[in-house]
Parts: structure tokens; C-alpha cells; sequence
């Protein structure tokens, strides 16, 4: 029946968008009557023209009114303003085609909740139409047609035509006992669309080294914000696991274990290895000879030879498993070798399609815009990693159905990512306006001397032993803090767990990833500002209000049901709104795939919380004894929204907070 209910819902709202999009364009064509002939029923046109707008502005809040809304799901206050300013707005100005709509959190509380920027924007469009109007009229037309809602208090009009929107504290209060009730549940989606995340990325026969920390990290929290807001998400590691370097390894191999095939060769070290075969490869010509003869009967498919290259990447496999495990990352391995029967497929459609050309024996595309091509044929027939993209993108549009594609790889790639989306567009694979496809590039890592992060003899430094540097530091600091002396052995692990990666993650995170930045153990680990360690233990700080007050979850559960939030107090007030932007936030990254903006986000939390707990007492307790002697559980109950609302804030981002630290 449920299905049936979706169904019903999704065919009704395609049918009312076709009709508004029917409607607009009819709407379009009478408000230009210079196309049409002179006539004397331009009065009649006219008045069509306006019963044309009723009704589009009447399917409009019908589709609205449709979109699926779950009381047990968080409302998106930001998102609920924009409706009712965006009906205000079209309703005060219906001359202009697309009115600016401008909703934004008001920065100073003595102006208000939230701030309304459009009517500016809307007089300089009227400007270019003629019309002299002043912003403040516009503001002021807005306010007067502001629909019957459930959340404004009041509006004031300030400066130049800004509008200040107040919300009800009633309304504020109610939606915290939802959020206290329900849990911390997303705003429901209309579609459930498929996302794929290719992230991480690393080669076989090679370290994973400070360089994927970035793209693991990224795109991990990516897939995990995607997730917890309803979407399907495929995670992919498109591997390096083909091409001519398994040649020379494979040659290595026969000779250094030449019963590879009925004994498991004992590779300790696959860097060791690898620049071990490099080396031969580079030095000896006979090797040399035998290392392309290797790969021409790998690409056969020989099975002497597919064991041999199953073994090297099982060996990699097992040390990439180590860095995952210690990041918390889930991740499925589709390699550069999955694409290979369907390169064959990318070069005949390009073929037949008249969109190749040759130059110096390659066989090249250019894509519109673009002044540097692909070149998916190189000289001597092999394919390139033009073409392995070319043939993943189809692969994940084709077979995977997304609906969003997203690469987490660094900014040095955006121009080739550029020119293989320009190509799959030219081709007719994707339209922009359906499929979202997406390079979310990142900056380099540095180390504190602000050149690139390498170790003191000037190699890359490897993953696994960064992760192992941080556990040590960590340990160090919990026994600074005398950590030691109050955890159990098995808590203090946990809490060293959670500190090192937590930093490590959060460090990275909590930078614009577009930016480079500094990696600094000193500053990830240090617990005053914007860093994990600093919000792991105001969480922990939190969480522990309740336990020494002697509050089960129980109890904070029933009063969650029975219990109102008061917001009488201005700090009280500033901590609920401050809570309940944790929607707008996420539709913000949904956007920008910016993650940094929640690491704000939560630290704005905690210091607007630690403001709050400081002016209000939850809990009043006798001054000689110590004893409780009243406790004040609306404010408990805050208590409770803020952290619910940070841990989630925390698994989005993949840092696992610990009970005790």
C-alpha cells in the first residue's frame, strides 16, 4: 500500500510540474505582445494572461502542499522561510520573471532569527524594466503579502528594505520536543536518487601515502551524508590495478619466487618490491624485453599470468584493508582492470559517432570548449586512462542508473575530469539538467614548513605510519590529562582510537577542501579552538550532565513526551535555534559538497552550548552537601538535543566519539 501511496504521489507531481511548465510558457507568449498580431481582443489575452497566473500560482501550492512531509522528520526552518517569502515575493512583484530570493540566518539576535535580502535586488531589476520603486516599498508589499503561517512572530523592516523575520518561540519549542521524541531524522526526500562516490583511489604495488588520506577522508563523509539524508549510495575505489608497471612486476616475480604458482610468495614489503623491479626494468634490457612480453600475455588472459597479478594485488588489498579499518571506511574495490572489455565498446560508439580523429597514430577526441583532447587509442593500440574514464563514466550512468556522480581525487586532475565530462556530454551519455556529475577537487597536504608534507629524508610519507604516529601522540595526551589514573585499560584504548583518527579526519574537514592545508599534529591534538579533540570532550562533557545529576534515558525520554522546552532565557533561545539549523547545514553541503561547513557548524554548537550552560543551571545542587536539590528538565532536555544532534553531526563526518574520556 505504501508503494502504491509514492507512486500515486510521484505521478501526480509530474504531471502538475508538466502543467506549470505548459502554463509558463503560455504565460511567456502573452506577456509579449509585440509577437503576437494587433488584435482587439488583446484585453481578453490580457485577462486569460492573469487567469493563467492564478492558476499556476495555485498548482504551485498544490505541488507544495503535496511534497511528502513527515512529522517525525527535522524541518528545514531556512527552506520553510524561502516558500513562504518565495509566495510573498511573486505575489508583490508578478512583472518580474524570477524575483531574487534571499533567506539567510540574521547574524546579530537584535535584529531577529532570520533576514529576508531580496527586496534590494528586486528594485534594481525593476530599474532595468523602468520602474523607480523604492526597496522599502517592495519590503513592505512583501510583509503584506506573507501568507498564514505556523513559525513567523513578527517582521520589521530595517535600513535600505532588509526584513528582519522573528520566529514563534512556540513553534521553536515544539519542533525540539519532535526532534526529542523522534530522534535526529532527515527532511524526507521526494525521489530517492542513486549516488556513486568514487574516492580514494590508491595503486597497487604502492603505498598508500599521505596524498589518499584526503580523498579517503572526503569522500567517505560525503557518502555518509548522503546516506543519512535517504539517497542510495554506491562507494567506489577505482584502484590502479592494470597497465604496463604489472608487466615488470610479474617478471620480478618469476624470478624471485619462481614456485609463486604452488607457494604463496612471501612479499613483505610490496614498496620494497616494486622499487626493486623498477629498478631492473629502468637497468636491464633483457628484463625490460620480458616485462612487456608479460603484460602483452597478461591482456591475453593467460592464467599463469592472471595468478601472478591476483597475488601482487592481494598483497596491496591487505595493506590498504589496515589504513580503511583504522579510518572506519567501507568502501568497494572497481578497478581501472573492470573496465577493460568496455573500452573496446567507448572507442567503436566514438568511432561511429564521427567524433575521433587521428594525429601522430593516436586516435584523439576534442569535446566542445575544450583545447586539450582525450586520446583514447594510443599509437601502439593500447588504451590510456582517458579511456578507462570514458568507460567508467558510461558504466555508472548506463548500468549503475546514478543520478549523481561525484570524484573525490585533487584539484591537479579538474582539467582532465573537465574534458571527460565534456566528452560523455557531446556523446549524449548525460544531460547536466537530469545527472549531476562532479569533481570535488582538493588541495595538497603541507607540512608545518608549508612545502609539501614529506618525511625527513624527503620520501612521501606512508598512511599507516601517520595513523600510528597520531595513536602515540594521542596516548601521550590522554596521560598528560591523567587519563590513565580514571579510564580502564579498555576505555583508555577506545579513547586513544578516537582522539588520533577523530583528529586526524576532523583536521582535514575542518579546511575548505579546495584549500592546501598544514597537517600539525600539535594543532589537531590541541583542545582549545575549532578542533576534534576540543568538541570530543565538550561532547563527553555533555553527555556526563545527566549521568551526575543521576538521570536515566529513560526518564529523559518520558520527559521529552511530557515535558516543554522553555526558551524564556536568551541563551536557552539561542541554543534551540542554533540546534535546529542542522538541516539547513547539510542541504548546504548537499550543494557545495563543502564539509567544512558542518565542522563549523558543530563547533558554533558547542560554544553556543557551553554559553548556555554557564548562564542557565540544569542543575541546582545543595552548596554543603553537594546533594542535587532541583533539577530543571527543560534545560536537561537541551542538554539532550545538543548532543543528539553532535553525535550525528560527528558520524556524518566518521569520528566515534567515546562514552568516557
Amino acid at each position: 500500500m505504501m508503494g502504491d501511496g509514492v507512486t500515486d504521489f510521484s505521478a501526480r507531481q509530474e504531471q502538475q510540474e508538466h502543467e506549470i511548465k505548459s502554463l509558463s510558457a503560455e504565460i511567456e507568449c502573452l506577456k509579449n505582445p509585440q509577437k503576437l498580431s494587433p488584435s482587439s481582443h488583446l484585453d481578453d489575452l490580457r485577462e486569460e494572461n492573469s487567469r493563467l497566473k492564478y492558476r499556476l500560482n495555485i498548482l504551485k501550492r498544490s505541488l507544495q502542499a503535496e511534497t511528502p512531509h513527515c512529522e517525525t522528520s527535522m524541518m528545514n526552518i531556512n527552506q520553510r522561510l524561502q516558500e513562504i517569502f518565495g509566495e510573498a515575493i511573486r505575489a508583490s512583484c508578478p512583472e518580474l520573471d524570477s524575483p531574487p530570493l534571499a533567506v539567510t540566518p540574521n547574524q546579530q539576535a537584535k535584529f531577529g532569527d532570520y533576514q529576508c535580502n531580496s527586496a534590494m535586488a528586486m528594485a534594481q531589476m525593476l530599474k532595468a524594466k523602468g520602474m523607480k520603486v523604492n526597496p522599502r516599498e517592495i519590503a513592505e508589499k512583501i510583509i503584506r503579502n506573507l501568507p498564514e503561517n505556523e513559525l513567523i512572530e513578527k517582521t520589521e523592516i530595517a535600513g535600505p528594505g532588509f526584513i528582519n523575520i522573528h520566529l514563534k518561540r512556540a513553534f521553536v519549542s515544539r519542533l525540539l520536543s519532535n526532534l526529542l521524541v523522534n530522534g535526529v531524522q532527515p527532511p524526507p526526500l521526494a525521489f530517492r536518487k542513486r549516488v556513486v562516490v568514487d574516492f580514494s583511489s590508491p595503486n597497487i604495488a604502492k603505498e598508500m601515502h599521505v596524498g589518499h588520506l584526503r580523498s579517503t577522508i572526503i569522500g567517505e563523509s560525503m557518502c555518509r551524508l548522503f546516506e543519512f539524508l535517504g539517497y542510495d549510495v554506491v562507494r567506489l575505489n577505482h584502484v590502479g590495478d592494470w597497465g604496463t608497471q604489472f608487466g615488470m612486476l610479474i617478471a620480478h616475480l618469476q624470478d624471485k619466487f619462481p614456485n609463486y604458482l604452488t607457494v604463496s610468495p612471501p612479499i613483505g614489503d610490496l614498496q620494497a618490491f616494486y622499487k626493486e623491479s623498477k629498478k631492473r626494468f629502468d637497468e636491464e634490457e633483457d628484463f625490460k624485453k620480458r616485462a612487456y612480453q608479460c603484460v602483452v600475455r597478461l591482456q591475453s588472459k593467460e592464467a599463469d599470468f592472471l595468478k601472478a597479478w591476483n597475488l601482487i594485488c592481494d598483497v596491496s588489498r591487505k595493506e590498504f584493508q589496515k589504513v580503511y579499518e583504522c579510518l572506519d571506511v567501507h568502501i568497494t574495490e572497481r578497478g581501472e582492470s573492470y573496465y577493460q572489455e568496455m573500452m573496446k565498446e567507448v572507442v567503436k560508439e566514438f568511432d561511429q559517432k564521427g567524433l575521433t580523429e587521428m594525429d601522430e597514430g593516436r586516435k584523439i577526441v576534442f569535446a566542445p570548449g575544450q583545447s586539450i583532447p582525450l586520446t583514447i587509442v594510443k599509437s601502439d593500440g593500447g588504451y590510456t586512462y582517458d579511456t578507462s574514464d570514458l568507460a567508467a563514466i558510461r558504466q555508472r550512468i548506463f548500468d549503475e542508473k546514478a543520478d549523481i556522480i561525484i570524484y573525490v581525487t585533487d584539484s591537479g586532475q579538474a582539467t582532465h575530469f573537465q574534458v571527460v565530462f565534456a566528452a560523455a556530454k557531446m556523446i549524449g551519455w548525460y544531460d547536466p539538467e537530469v545527472t549531476r556529475v562532479e569533481h570535488a577537487g582538493f588541495g595538497v597536504v603541507l607540512g608545518e614548513d608549508k612545502k609539501k608534507f614529506k618525511t625527513r629524508s624527503g620520501e612521501t610519507v606512508r598512511l599507516m605510519d601517520l595513523l600510528e604516529e597520531g595513536l602515540k601522540r594521542s596516548m601521550d595526551k590522554l596521560k598528560d590529562k591523567e587519563r590513565d589514573k580514571v579510564l580502564t585499560p579498555e576505555e583508555l584504548i577506545k579513547a586513544q582510537r578516537s582522539v588520533a583518527f577523530g583528529c586526524i579526519k576532523y583536521a582535514d574537514l575542518s579546511h575548505n577542501r579546495i584549500n592546501d592545508y598544514v597537517f600539525s599534529f600539535d594543532k589537531m591534538l590541541d583542545d582549545r579552538g575549532n578542533t576534534a579533540a576540543y568538541l570530543l570532550y565538550a561532547f563527553t562533557r555533555i553527555r556526563s550532565i545527566a549521568r551526575l545529576a543521576n538521570i536515566d534515558e529513560a526518564t529523559l525520554r518520558k520527559a521529552a513526551e511530557t515535558t516543554e522546552v522553555l526558551l524564556d532565557h536568551e541563551k536557552e533561545w539561542k541554543l534551540g535555534k542554533c540546534i535546529l539549523r542542522f538541516p539547513e547545514i547539510l542541504q548546504k553541503i548537499l550543494d557545495d559538497l563543502l564539509l567544512h561547513t558542518l565542522c563549523d557548524y558543530l563547533y558554533e554548537l558547542a560554544t553556543t552550548f557551553t554559553e548556555f550552560y554557564d548562564s542557565c543551571y540544569c542543575v541546582e545542587k545543595d552548596r554543603q552537601t553537594g546533594e542535587v536539590v532541583k533539577v530543571n528538565m527543560w534545560r536537561m532536555l537541551l542538554c539532550d538535543a545538543a548532543a543528539s544532534i553532535m553525535a550525528k553531526g560527528f558520524d556524518i563526518l566518521g569520528i566515534n566519539p567515546v562514552q568516557r574520556m
